[in-house]
């Protein structure tokens, strides 16, 4: 690849997607020239326009549903299939049987085979379907198609791209995120975490300032509320010879809670209002009011003007506007459910509540069971009291009595945090937690753009990795484990033992490859196997090789367990090779472990599963 002009930042989003770029020869260390791209897209049929978001929302319309030329692109003459972007939001609101919303959230899902056409996940079965993978593949391509129409002169897959995901993503939905890409065109790809984005944005945005802002010593909190998912990540300020530098120390779990969850339960608390007047709705329904409620709430938070919004409710029957319900939302009504609901005050020993779960349950997403955001936050930060303990400079910086991980500072992201009212209410509810335990209030930091701030950040990191401009540290945001089982005589209604071994420590930097020390294994090839694996964001002292006989339950979580079968190449099947296992945290941002043949440095790649447990 010639050398790229252009360094691009892609926000895949659960409800927007953005594309920013950096003009590399434009810009000169923190000074960067730096744009967002304006996407052309259909909004109505035969219409396109400009603009600078691309709702991540796949409509499905039927094959005689459009006129010939109605679905044309700038760079597709005459459009046919899926309708990505804005139309694909407004109408799919008035069919939403034929829409495919939160693809992403589907993409981390590990309960479904995220590669089989399953969504529109409720949808009849005349409907074809897509599979979160295609529908990912799908935006992407959109937003390389949207770049190489306005840069003829700089095509893509010669400019130097990053593609954002959510911090807490797992080794599964990292290369399934990366798979989309390279279905989509994008050679050369590089993953970041959403958290590490937005604050690249905020740092490229203060034009140098930032160290101004912050000092060292400092522990930045990204709370990252968007569309599908709850982020937490921790970045500490540490400075060497005389220059400041983050490292990011801590990232949150993968928490399924975010603006689709609100707007869900603003669509039932309406449909409550309707039944008690005497009108129910159906599933179909209460789909619609759902993306009615969506827009509702987006108007009401955002402009204090806005007292009302009118929700229409899709008919059923034949006349569609007659038949139509209406009713509205108020202000009062949205405020006082979204600040109580999703960010009530607690104290710092909240904890997220855990139901039994029924047996049989729907498909869907594996929602958060607690829709408390500051609950999940103290759990976080609970989780990591001991994140900054062996760092320079942070010796004695927490209190002694301290339960959790004191902030200094939090950087706001996400679509959600677009009211202020959401915003300081967390502030609030946090700094009461630092103040009951002795601390100075956490700061805010200003100036994010929280629709583009991730896009831009994104296209600041690529610059970055060409050498300019300031970098947070980190490596990779978890420690790995694959079981070990233990070599013991059957006893009666006894598994035998596992062992945790550890494959790649916390913070393994990217590009670097590891050999396990001292361990050699059988591997079987040619032969189904299965592989277990865990991960932890809180063991930071374990070294790679390191075995693990006991450990905490908050300590390690497991991962789907991994069902393959090795290519023999050459050799029999069911032969039994000796190995040593290395890891390799690939420069795109995701995760390998291979398995080398002692006798000939054969390789076999162990991948994190992809697959539906119960798709096996």
């Amino acid at each position: 690849m010639s050398d790229p002009k252009y360094a691009i930042g892609i926000d895949l989003g659960t409800t927007h997607s953005a594309l920013s770029y950096v003009d590399l020869a434009a810009s000169d260390g923190e000074k960067t020239a730096q744009t967002v791209l304006a996407i052309p897209q259909l909004t109505a049929p035969g219409t396109v326009e400009d603009l600078p978001l691309l709702p991540s929302f796949l409509y499905l319309p039927h094959p005689d549903e459009m006129a010939a030329g109605e679905l044309a692109l700038p760079w597709q003459a005459s459009g046919d299939g899926p309708v990505a972007g804005e139309m694909a939001r407004s109408r799919g609101a008035t069919t939403p049987i034929r829409l495919v919303s939160s693809a992403k959230s589907w993409l981390c899902h590990p309960g479904v085979d995220r590669r089989a056409a399953i969504l529109p996940n409720d949808a009849p079965e005349e409907v074809t379907r897509v599979s979160p993978l295609a529908a990912s593949t799908r935006y992407l391509t959109h937003l390389r198609q949207a770049w190489d129409a306005a840069h003829p002169d700089a095509p893509f897959a010669e400019q130097a791209v990053t593609v954002t995901i959510p911090a807490s993503f797992d080794p599964a939905a990292r290369e399934l995120t990366a798979d989309a890409a390279r279905a989509a065109g994008y050679e050369g790809l590089t993953l970041l975490e959403e958290p590490q984005a937005a604050l690249y944005s905020w740092i490229q945005g203060s034009e140098g300032k930032w160290r101004k802002a912050v000092k060292p010593g400092d522990i930045i909190l990204v709370v990252d509320v968007g569309g599908g998912t709850s982020d937490f990540s921790l970045i500490a300020v540490l400075e060497r010879d005389g220059v400041l530098e983050p490292h990011r120390v801590a990232v949150g779990d993968h928490i399924l809670l975010g603006g689709d969850n609100m707007d869900l339960a603003l669509a039932h608390m309406v449909a409550r209002k309707l039944a008690a007047n005497g009108t129910q709705l159906d599933a179909w329904q209460l789909r619609g009011l759902t993306y009615g409620c969506r827009a509702g709430k987006e108007a009401l938070l955002a402009d204090e003007s806005v007292q009302t919004w009118p929700i229409v409710v899709p008919s059923r029957g034949s006349k569609l506007i007659g038949g139509s319900i209406r009713t509205e939302l108020t202000r009062d009504e949205v405020v006082n459910f979204i600040v109580e609901g999703f960010f009530p005050k607690t104290d710092a020993a909240s904890r997220p509540a855990v139901r039994t779960r029924a047996g049989l349950t729907q498909l869907g997403l594996p929602y958060a069971q607690d829709a408390a955001v500051t609950k999940h936050l103290a759990a976080f930060l609970g989780r990591q009291l001991g994140a900054t303990a062996e760092l320079q400079g942070y010796e004695g910086r927490q209190p002694a009595e301290a339960t959790f991980l004191h902030p200094t500072a939090v950087l706001f992201n996400g679509g959600v945090f677009k009211s202020g009212l959401l915003a300081q209410r967390v502030m609030d509810t946090l700094n009461d937690w630092l103040y009951l335990e002795g601390s100075e209030p956490a700061r805010m930091l200003d100036g994010a753009d929280l629709d583009l701030a991730v896009a831009r950040g994104a296209a600041y990191y690529s610059y970055v990795r060409r050498g300019a401009g300031v970098r947070i540290r980190g490596g990779t945001a978890r420690s790995y484990y694959v079981a070990v089982e233990s070599s013991m005589p059957a006893i009666p209604g006894m598994e035998p033992p596992i062992q945790a071994l550890c494959v790649a420590p916390f913070g393994m930097e990217e590009g670097g490859e590891i050999e396990l020390p001292g361990q050699q294994f059988g591997l079987v090839v040619g032969e189904p196997v299965n592989f277990r694996f865990f991960e932890s964001s809180t063991r930071r002292q374990d070294q790679i090789g390191e075995l693990l006989d006991f450990w905490g339950p908050d300590e390690l979580t497991e991962l789907n367990e991994i069902q393959m079968t090795l290519s023999p190449e050459g050799r029999q099947a069911g032969e039994v090779v000796q190995v040593k296992l290395h890891a390799l945290a690939t420069e795109a941002g995701t995760l390998e472990l291979l398995a080398v043949a002692d006798d000939n440095g054969q390789r076999w790649k162990v991948e994190f599963d992809v697959r539906a447990t119960a798709a096996e």
